[in-house]
Order: structure tokens, then sequence, then C-alpha cells
């Protein structure tokens, strides 16, 4: 059975919703508003894919603390196999305390920016993710586990965020490896050095034989062999908090890769995913199940292209 993996810390979010206003030094100030919920990045992704029914694993650091306990019950009743990197005595996953005011938020973060895995942990994530169809990519400590499995025949999916430093330079070793690269509007610009976010696709298409550039609110553009395309967004979803919604889309583009549906039906899985995902508080409050999906996908398929 095929299956798609991926690698990465996992992120725990404490969100403390409706406050009136942050408290000064030695104030406490009280809402009646509290979730407690996975975060975003990787792990969101997978489980989201997970909650489509597709088989997922991810290689994680996961102690015995609460928090950890209590992310593995999450992975596990998404669907999301959990294959664990860490053993200390310590709390390995990241702690985030949001605190969501009516328009800003503050947030308090406990842990680490990544993973430095040693060869007992990149050894673990190869054997866990060996046969994957396809492997979300992050760049760090796994290029050589990457390299092996693109060998092998997976299909590598990178995201990495926005970064001060991002250059074709930079992440060369990276863009060269991955066979789909997933930047939002801001990304792009910064890593291409232009302003247009068509200029920016095609500026992308030397590294990427189909090219995605998420254009915010507006949609996706999409560049292939037959050309440029815009993918619309689907007007439904009203924005309500939009953390995780990158992750989303990733999910959404990656259930059409898996499922060998057209690039461009891909990217429009990735819009209804990541436009379903702003509409409450949290990474991963608001989803699709795959009925759903399919659903949209249907009604919106014939409105939602621009050639």
């Amino acid at each position: 059975m095929s299956f798609i993996a991926g690698a990465g810390l996992t992120n725990v979010d404490l969100l403390y919703q409706n406050m009136p206003h942050l408290p000064a030094v030695g104030e406490e100030v009280y809402t009646d508003r509290f979730s407690l919920q996975l975060g975003g990045g990787l792990p969101a992704t997978l489980i989201n894919l997970g909650r489509f029914g597709v088989p997922t694993r991810i290689a994680t650091e996961l102690g015995s603390d609460l928090f950890s306990n209590f992310a593995r019950e999450q992975y596990e009743q998404n669907n999301v196999l959990p294959e664990n990197l860490y053993h200390g005595d310590g709390i390995p996953v990241n702690i985030t305390s949001a605190v969501i005011l009516k328009n800003d938020r503050s947030f308090i973060t406990y842990g680490k920016n990544g993973m430095e895995p040693d060869d007992a942990a990149k050894e673990a994530f190869y054997r866990m993710a060996t046969g994957a169809k396809l492997c979300l990519m992050t760049p760090g400590g796994f290029t050589d586990v990457y390299k092996k499995l693109k060998a092998e025949g997976t299909t590598l999916v990178l995201d990495m965020g926005w970064d001060e430093n991002l250059s074709f330079e930079t992440y060369a070793d990276a863009l060269a490896l991955a066979d789909y690269y997933t930047p939002n509007r801001k990304e792009a610009q910064k890593l291409t050095g232009c302003a247009d976010v068509y200029d920016a696709a095609k500026a992308l298409k030397p590294y990427f034989e189909k090219v995605i550039v998420k254009a915010d609110k507006e949609g996706c553009v999409g560049l292939d062999e037959s050309g440029a395309f815009f993918v619309k967004s689907v007007d439904l979803f009203q924005n309500v908090d939009s953390t995780g919604a990158g992750d989303a889309f990733l999910a959404g583009l990656c259930y059409g890769l898996y499922h060998d549906y057209p690039f461009s039906d891909c990217i429009l899985f990735g819009n209804i995913t990541g436009g379903k995902a702003v509409t409450k508080v949290g990474a991963l409050a608001a989803y699709v199940r795959e009925d759903e999906l399919l659903r949209l996908f249907e009604t919106y398929r014939a409105v939602c292209f621009e050639g």
C-alpha cells in the first residue's frame, strides 16, 4: 500500500481567544474561550491528509510528557502513524501560547526552530518512509534521506516557509531536489526578485516542470508545459483566522497528486482545503472530509479556472 510520509517537529498550540487585552506585568486577564490543538507545519498537513483517508506517516520527536501524549493521540485519531525519533526525558514538542485579541495576536513559544537529526534518526526516518508515493520535504538535516527516497521513485514536495535569507543560492540543494514547491506570493517574490506572481512563476520554471505560486486570497498561479493558468479561490469560505491555511493547501495539493489527478485539479483541491482551514481559529479546527472535498471539487471545477 502506498502512503505519504514526512519528518518534522510537532507543535502544540494553547489558544486563548476573545482576550480583551494583553495583561501588563503583574496582571491576570481571563477569557471564556480556550482550545488545545496541534499547531501548524508539516504535522498539520499530514493530519489533514489522514482525515482524507490517505495512509500517512510522520517521523517526529515525542516524549512522555502530557503535551507529547496529547500529540500522539491526535496523530492516531487522525490516521497518522508516528515514528518517534526522541529518546530523552524532556519535552521535545514545541508549545505555543497564542493570545488572540479582536484584531491582533501575540505568541509565546517554548521549543526550537528545527530538528537536528543524528544518524540513527535519519536511518529511522528512511526506513519509515521507504516506499512512500510522496514525501513532504523541509530544508535541513534530512537531505540525504530525501535523495535516497527520490532515487527510489518517491515524489518530493517542498514547503519551506518564509526566510529573510530566501534565495536561489541559499536553497539551491533543496530546490534542485524537490519535484514540487509551494511558495506563497511573498516567498516567491523574495526568492526570485520578481514583483509580479506570473513573472515569479516563470523564474521558477527552470527548477520545476510544474510551478505553483499561491497568490494569497485571490487563488493560485500554475505553470506547466501548456503555459500559465490561474485557479481562483473558492468563494464559499469566510476568513476568520489564516493560521494553517498553507498547511491545508498543501494537503489538498498532495491529495490530488497522490490520486494522480491533473496538475490544475490538484491546485483546486488545495484551494478548497486551504479555504476551509481559515474559517475557524487554529491550524486544524476547520477542515473538509473526503466526501465534502470531492463534492466541492465538482461544484467549483467549472468556475475556478482562468487560462
